[in-house]
């Protein structure tokens, strides 16, 4: 009798081509998709060698790290991205691979466009050359983050070589209350376990929650979890994820989706697989989370107070610093903290569930006075589908701007940034010092609370509204 297989393990073989020298396996990369900020780089060194796209008919360009997202825009809108634009529209013409140019009605952040599409599907293999790669693991993918110098080997050879991470299962408990999301569920497991926990592994979710979870906040989950240390992560693929997946334009058709789902049905573990680590989260009165600090480890319920400092002395050093950098003072409850900026965008929380969610709290009201409350759509058609939905006026009704689609502020890449001080609630999935900008102060959030905070100008509990 065959020997029971995780999900990782299904995936890592079906996929192995052979096992390199110094020990680390060579994997074929299914479909990749590039981005303007690491591709150009990669199409030099190609140049340089002479080598040539393997597999460009599997390869996709998409514009969105430096993409500015102010309406009417063009590739001057940001003078600091043009020539990343430029180099990125050459040289995917010179190797014949499709681009998805700031024009083009499919354009939006490579981990959202890729599901939409349908380019990523479950049992996959997908690389990005960006950290959240993992995103995709919503689909029953195995989504794989790549430097630069991996991204041009995927791209002369097809395959990246990898050693194989352990495997850990987290089996979410319970169910979530109203108001409560896939983003609080990860921000919960960080606050738990660290930020270092899934190092040099693969994190599969399962349990009640996570297959209550819809595919899109199930991309949200794993988007968190190279937030976690972890090389990827996965919920095992269902009659959900076929729903999503169905007549996608690059999803299969006919005789070729009925094999296609047969096969799917088996990518999940099987029963009596043994995993490397087994960890368990109970989900019952989860209340909505928000980051007081620096890392996504420093996370409360919303409903709570910064916490005192405690631990070692390692500990309480960095505490003590995390609270200088955002101005906080341990005890203090969270919520009624001022706010400058809400963000509602990135490859986290901008997909159009995302977006209605946060709809649904604004509409009919304002965002508070001197308060800057921005909405960038993950994709350009999940703009289109809000705009069919009318959400651009509930956001415009209520004081937001209603962007073009792009990574905008999650790194700041394009010109989206906060000033000194500004103290943001963000959608997004990193809260480090200076990620939005200098001496910016982070506070990662779900679009609920996100809009609540909007309407409040102060942090706020989607729950109490």
């Amino acid at each position: 009798m065959p020997t029971p297989k995780t999900m990782l393990d299904k995936i890592w073989d079906f996929h192995f081509v052979a096992q390199r020298l110094d020990g680390r396996d060579m994997i074929y990369i299914d479909r990749h998709v590039l981005h303007d900020l690491h591709a150009p780089h990669a199409f030099e060194k190609l140049a340089q060698t002479g080598r040539s796209v393997r597999r460009a008919d599997l390869t996709f360009s998409m514009q969105d790290h430096t993409v500015a997202t102010k309406p009417g825009r063009d590739e001057t809108t940001n003078p600091d991205g043009a020539q990343f634009q430029r180099a990125m529209r050459d040289g995917s013409l010179k190797n014949g691979i499709r681009l998805f140019d700031l024009d083009d009605p499919e354009q939006g952040i490579s981990h959202v466009v890729a599901p939409e599409l349908g380019l990523v599907l479950p049992g996959a293999t997908h690389a990005v050359p960006d950290s959240h790669a993992c995103t995709v693991g919503g689909l029953g993918a195995l989504g794989l983050g790549c430097g630069t110098s991996e991204l041009e080997h995927i791209l002369t050879t097809q395959t990246i070589a990898l050693k194989r991470p352990r495997s850990i299962r987290i089996t979410l408990e319970g169910a979530l209350d109203r108001y409560v999301t896939a983003k609080d569920v990860a921000l919960r497991i960080l606050a738990l376990f660290g930020t270092s926990f899934g190092r040099g592994a693969a994190i599969e979710f399962a349990g009640p929650v996570a297959r209550a979870l819809s595919v899109e906040a199930r991309m949200t989950l794993c988007n968190l979890t190279i937030e976690m240390g972890s090389r990827a992560g996965f919920v095992a693929p269902d009659e959900k994820t076929f729903a999503y997946l169905e007549g996608r334009p690059y999803a299969p058709r006919g005789a070729e989706w009925d094999a296609a789902v047969a096969r799917w049905r088996q990518v999940a573990s099987d029963e009596g697989a043994v995993f490397d680590q087994e960890m368990t989260v109970d989900c019952t009165g989860l209340a909505p989370q928000i980051t007081w600090g620096t890392d996504q480890a420093q996370t409360v319920g919303v409903d709570e107070i910064v916490p005192l400092i405690g631990g070692d002395a390692q500990a309480r050093l960095k505490a003590e610093n995390a609270l200088a950098y955002m101005g906080l003072e341990a005890g203090v409850p969270v919520a009624g903290v001022k706010v400058d900026r809400v963000f509602i965008g990135s490859c986290t929380n901008a997909r159009l569930s995302d977006l209605r969610a946060a709809a649904d709290i604004i509409k009919g009201k304002h965002a508070a006075p001197g308060l800057t409350a921005m909405v960038v759509p993950g994709s350009t058609s999940v703009k289109r589908a809000a705009e069919r939905e009318g959400l651009d006026i509930v956001f415009k009704d209520a004081g937001f701007f209603w962007g073009e689609s792009g990574c905008s502020m999650c790194a700041g890449g394009n010109g989206d940034r906060g000033r000194p001080q500004e103290r943001i609630v963000s959608t997004t999935n990193r809260n480090f010092e200076g990620r939005q900008g200098k001496a910016v102060r982070t506070h990662l959030a779900s679009p609920e609370v996100a809009a609540a905070t909007a309407l409040a100008g102060v942090i706020a509990d989607p729950r109490r509204l």
